[in-house]
C-alpha cells in the first residue's frame, strides 16, 4: 500500500467515525439538560419517599439538574404511577413503584389506570422492606396466639390501620384475616404517616407496617412489635418471630421499591439513570442506613429489574385472589 492510497484510507475512515459518532449523538442525547420530576405515589414520611428522596438529591449532586419530588398519594399508589404511565418517554419523569403499584394492584383492582408491565421501563430496584405487626400498648396481647384468641373474642371490635387501600400494609391484613379466621375491621389512611399517628393516638389497636417507619416507636415503647411479616427474623429485631414461625404457616408479605421511567424511554438514557443508582445505593453511608433499619438493596441491570417485577406480579395475582381482598 502506497503512502497516498494510506492517507485516502485514513480520511476515509476518519470521515465514517465521524459520521457514526453524529449519528451515535443523535441516537442518544445528552441526559440530562433539564429538571427531573420524581414522582412518589405516597405522602411523605413512607420508605419510597425517603429513598426517592434520597436518590433525587444524589441525582442533582451529580448531575447539577433541579430534581423536584412530587408526592402524588392515592388509590393505593395508582395515582401517581399513572403520572408517569402517560409521561413522555424521555426519562425525566420517574416514579418510584412498589410492589402495590407493579404487583398487588392489578389484582386488587378491578380497574387499572395504566398496565404495570407494558407502561413502564423499569430502571433500577432499590431497596426491599421488612414488615411487622404492631399493636397499640393498650391492647392486652404480645404474640401472634394472643393476638388471634382476642379478636375471635371480640369480632369486628379490633381495628387495623392501613397506608390506604391496595398497599402491603392493607392486603397483608386481610390475608391475616384469612388465615387465621378472625374479623378485624380495615381503617384505610392516605400513606403511612397518619395510619401510625393515629395508632399511636389508640385510633386503631394494630397495623401491618414497613419495618423502619415504626421503627423509633417500638423502640421507644410507643408501639408493641408482634411478630416479622417476612419469611426471615430481622437483623433490627432479632427476638421477634416471624408470623410463621408464631402459627400462621405460609405468611409472607415483603415490600419493595424501585425507579420506573415511561415505557420507550430510550435504552441509553434508561442505562445511565440505573447506573446512578446502583452508584448511590453502594455509598457508605446508604449502606449503613439500611442495616440499621431492616432494609436490603440488591445491585440490578434494568433487564433483572424487569424480570423480577414480571416474577413479582406473577406471585401475588393467586394470593390476592385467595385472599379475597378488593380495594374497589
Amino acid at each position: 500500500m502506497n503512502a497516498y492510497n494510506a492517507r485516502g484510507l485514513l480520511a476515509t475512515s476518519i470521515v465514517f467515525s465521524c459520521t457514526g459518532l453524529a449519528h451515535a449523538q443523535t441516537a442518544a442525547p445528552a441526559f440530562p439538560t433539564k429538571t427531573i420530576r420524581m414522582v412518589v405515589p405516597f405522602p411523605p414520611g413512607g420508605f419510597s419517599d425517603i429513598f426517592g428522596r434520597i436518590i433525587a438529591g444524589k441525582f442533582n449532586e451529580t448531575w447539577g439538574q433541579t430534581v423536584v419530588v412530587d408526592n402524588r398519594p392515592g388509590a393505593g399508589g395508582n395515582i401517581g404511577a399513572e403520572i408517569v404511565a402517560r409521561a413522555a418517554p424521555d426519562g425525566y419523569t420517574l416514579v418510584m413503584g412498589t410492589v402495590g403499584t407493579h404487583a398487588i394492584n392489578p389484582t386488587l383492582f378491578s380497574k387499572m389506570p395504566y398496565d404495570a408491565l407494558k407502561d413502564f421501563a423499569p430502571v433500577a430496584f432499590v431497596v426491599e422492606a421488612e414488615g411487622l405487626l404492631v399493636v397499640h400498648p393498650s391492647i392486652p396481647v404480645k404474640t401472634v396466639k394472643e393476638l388471634i384468641a382476642l379478636a375471635k373474642a371480640k369480632p369486628g371490635q379490633l381495628s387495623y390501620a392501613s397506608a390506604g387501600a391496595g398497599t402491603t400494609s392493607h392486603l397483608a391484613a386481610e390475608i391475616f384475616k384469612t388465615m387465621a379466621g378472625v374479623d378485624i375491621l380495615h381503617i384505610p389512611y392516605k400513606g403511612n404517616v397518619p395510619a401510625i399517628t393515629d395508632l399511636l393516638g389508640g385510633q386503631t389497636s394494630m397495623l401491618f407496617a414497613t419495618l423502619p417507619t415504626v421503627l423509633p416507636q417500638v423502640k421507644a415503647d410507643k408501639l408493641r412489635g408482634i411478630a416479622v411479616l417476612g419469611s426471615t427474623r430481622s437483623t433490627a429485631l432479632p427476638a421477634l418471630p416471624t408470623i410463621a414461625e408464631a402459627g400462621l404457616k405460609g405468611f409472607e408479605v415483603n415490600n419493595w421499591t424501585g425507579v420506573f421511567a415511561t415505557a420507550g424511554t430510550p435504552s441509553a438514557v434508561v442505562s445511565k439513570l440505573n447506573a446512578e443508582v446502583q452508584r448511590i445505593m453502594k455509598l457508605p453511608e446508604v449502606q449503613s442506613r439500611l442495616a440499621g433499619e431492616g432494609l436490603r438493596f440488591e445491585p440490578t441491570t434494568p433487564e433483572q429489574f424487569s424480570a423480577f417485577v414480571k416474577a413479582e406480579l406473577t406471585k401475588w395475582a393467586p394470593v390476592v385472589k385467595a385472599s379475597g381482598a378488593k380495594a374497589d
